[in-house]
């Protein structure tokens, strides 16, 4: 059967009843939990990503990172990177107006390798990944932010390999809450609205978050406008009291200029130049997700979950315009005298349901959870070609126009229909006191159902992509894990696990070539542990770790804008991560470290160029340091040290980026105006005014010519800035 004829069938329906697990009914429980229990449940923080239902830390066998609403509302983040960059193991890289790569137990980068979930619903369908997803998110309206680092396919399917991200959206308040707050950084141009409203009326709740940020022309990089307005809201409704229903929607309009990186010299002396003046990223993206949650018997819970997307995401990609072949009539022998680009839009329209039971047993304390996913997704892309105009002094892109007859590669107008469906299950059992062990799984199958729009597609060829097909993936993707608590304080785990992903829609039919790909999988062991002193007022987290990788998909660039995927043999990537709390009544501090190796063990370019043993380039470790100091009520002023180190820009092992350190500062100060709630507060970063670059890459393949300023590009970092705000909040008592 076809996505578009099962999008017409009642298959939703059927995967409701297909989740509802009932391996047993469970006796009453015990009114008291058991002494035994008691003693796992050491460490007070409770998070949901790592089973996918509410669960003591320290029954969890994974390392799990976790930034609370306390943090989100102290800290006011600017970027993403504010809130994930404190978690150790953690790299979010600023590629410009919320665009961005990440780095998880990974080298940083754009591959698919991790799962972006809000509420644990993929925020984008199996297939269209994509390294900005996380734009779509609004932390106006979230509570708290989970990172699973390593594997997590064995509960969220493919592409969490390196981690996955979860967002916990705000719940409604009890009493009526108001507040608004504004912000602006002058160096960049950047400035920042917020609001929200929630309020509850007997049985009903609802919480609004809305942000709007705006980045003009009049700050210290040229062409790097950006717009963004975010709202989400969220509606509880407690039916009885064994049922509820919550319902949220995500709105998000993305307008921002795509200023892109720039070569060796430039950087070096004219970071703020930019050799693009029209590309551009827009994106318009909905989400709505409808949650039914019922106690169907004693000891059971059952979540049915339905969801919508709806995306819109146009772009002119600056990495795309580079050197190439655009004369109609070439003279003989003539090679890249021209310039060319693309433009394109990716539209997005999903239905599905996810579907969840658990069960409470009351031998060893057993807990079951059990369910399926379904994703049906429409995916219409459509990409021409441009031939555009350079300044040959200053090496600007001026302008352009479409012209797909003058260039022969590249044109593409095709519709893809996603199915993506997945039984997954864990199980959750102590047979001594202080163990818990975790045993789960997930099969996902994935289908792709394409059809190529263009006359010449019977035949398929680098013009204009493949012939019509269908392609399935599927793969079960297994998880053991165990914790241990020595005392209330300490606790350890080991974990192995698996995870996979298979090749995205544009990996296989959106570039120039025709890949031939395989699903990469990932195998994972590693051993943590969690230490709790002074009452949970110092703590210590720590996790060794391995991953080894096969027929990993990577993005080979052949010269600057010109790139294939290709799967890589095999990878290996070991390291260690460890983080540090404390908080006190005057004093909080917080410490990140994460080194790793991450390596080709096999890759092949061809029969002269093999990398194998060779490091993965842009795999820098990271050290972040935070003290804060509470002088007096109501005040708080932090210093934040943050250590890049030097990486490989390319995979030959030739080209070295340096790495930096910079220095930030964060001051708050909370206070009573005539009985009223504010906050006014401060930040400053790189106050060293440090040079350094957020991404770096090298197109040098270690043979040959090397030519610095054609081939190693930069992302260049802010500048010393200072950004002032103030928040006011009303709350009813």
């Amino acid at each position: 059967m076809g996505v578009r004829q099962f999008r017409n069938g009642t298959a939703l329906a059927v995967g409701a009843l297909f989740c509802v697990v009932t391996a047993a009914s469970a006796a009453e429980k015990e009114a008291e939990e058991s002494e035994s229990r008691s003693l796992r449940v050491s460490l007070d923080e409770v998070v949901v990503s790592g089973s996918r239902e509410a669960t003591a830390l320290s029954e969890t066998p994974v390392s799990i990172g976790v930034i609370n609403q306390a943090a989100l509302d102290r800290d006011k983040p600017k970027t993403m990177g504010d809130v994930l960059n404190r978690i150790a193991g953690v790299s979010w890289n600023d590629l410009g107006n919320e665009q961005h790569s990440m780095g998880i137990r990974q080298p940083n980068s754009t591959n698919s390798v991790y799962q972006y979930l809000e509420d644990g619903i993929p925020i984008r369908p199996l297939g269209v990944f994509n390294h900005n997803s996380l734009n779509e998110l609004n932390l106006s309206g979230s509570e708290t932010v989970e990172v699973v680092k390593g594997p997590a396919s064995s509960l969220y399917g493919s592409n969490a390999v390196g981690g996955a991200v979860n967002f916990l959206t705000a719940k409604p308040s009890t009493d009526t809450v108001v507040s608004v707050g504004a912000r602006r950084d002058g160096v960049n141009g950047f400035e920042r609205y917020d609001s929200t409203l929630s309020d509850s009326f007997g049985d009903f709740g609802f919480r609004v978050g809305h942000y709007s940020s705006r980045r003009d022309q009049n700050n210290w990089q040229e062409y790097s406008y950006g717009e963004k307005d975010n709202v989400t809201a969220r509606g509880d409704y407690a039916l009885t009291d064994t049922m509820a229903l919550r319902a949220t929607f995500v709105y998000t309009n993305l307008d921002s200029a795509m200023t892109g990186s720039v070569f060796e010299n430039d950087y070096r002396n004219n970071a703020s130049k930019s050799i693009n003046t029209f590309t551009y990223r827009r994106d318009k993206t909905m989400r709505a997700n409808l949650a039914w949650e019922f106690v169907p018997f004693d000891g059971g819970k059952t979540t049915l979950t339905g969801f919508w997307r709806k995306n819109d995401h146009g772009q002119t990609p600056s990495y795309t315009i580079r050197t190439c072949d655009n004369d109609p009539n070439p003279a003989p022998g003539q090679v890249g005298t021209g310039v060319c680009g693309t433009i394109n839009n990716n539209h997005v329209d999903s239905l599905g349901l996810d579907a969840k039971h658990v069960q409470e047993f009351d031998w060893w304390t057993a807990r079951l959870i059990g369910g399926a996913y379904l994703d049906a997704t429409d995916n219409p892309y459509v990409s021409d070609n441009l031939v555009v105009t350079r300044d040959p002094v200053t090496g600007r892109n001026l302008s352009y126009f479409v012209d797909n007859a003058r260039i022969a590669n590249g044109v593409r107008d095709y519709q893809t229909d996603i199915l993506n469906y997945a039984p997954f299950f864990q199980v959750e059992l102590s047979p001594l006191a202080a163990l818990r062990i975790v045993i789960g799984g997930r099969y996902d199958a994935i289908d792709y159902e394409f059809t190529n729009n263009l006359n010449s597609a019977s035949v398929g060829n680098a013009s204009t992509g493949a012939p019509n097909e269908t392609r399935h993936f599927s793969h079960f993707s297994p998880k053991l894990g165990a914790t241990y608590s020595f005392t209330r304080g300490i606790s350890a785990y080991v974990n192995a696990s698996e995870g996979f992903t298979a090749p995205d829609v544009s990996q296989l039919y959106g570039q120039t070539g025709i890949p031939d790909l395989r699903p990469a999988t990932y195998r994972n062991y590693e051993v943590g542990m969690r230490l709790a002193f002074f009452d949970g007022a110092l703590k210590f987290d720590s996790a060794v770790y391995r991953l080894q990788g096969e027929d990993t998909i990577v993005s080979y660039t052949i010269a600057p804008g010109n790139s294939e995927n290709r799967n890589a043999g095999r990878t290996r990537s070991q390291g260690v991560e460890f983080g540090a709390t404390f908080d006190s009544d005057r004093i909080d501090a917080r410490l990140g470290l994460a080194t790793a190796s991450h390596k080709f063990v096999e890759y092949r370019v061809s029969s002269t160029l093999d990398y194998s043993g060779n490091k993965m380039p842009q795999a820098p470790s990271l050290i972040t340091a935070e003290v804060g100091i509470r002088p007096m009520s109501g005040l708080r002023v932090a210093v934040e040290g943050i250590r890049q180190g030097a990486y490989w820009m390319n995979n030959a092992n030739t080209v070295e980026y340096d790495g930096h350190t910079l220095l930030n500062i964060r001051g708050l100060y909370d206070l009573k105006v005539w009985g009223q709630d504010w906050s006014l507060w401060l930040q400053g970063r790189n106050l060293t005014n440090e040079l350094y670059s957020d991404s770096s890459s090298s197109s040098y393949s270690g043979v040959g010519a090397y030519t610095p300023n054609t081939q190693n590009q930069y992302t260049p970092g802010a500048p010393r800035s200072v950004m002032i705000g103030f928040t006011y909040k009303f709350e009813a008592k």
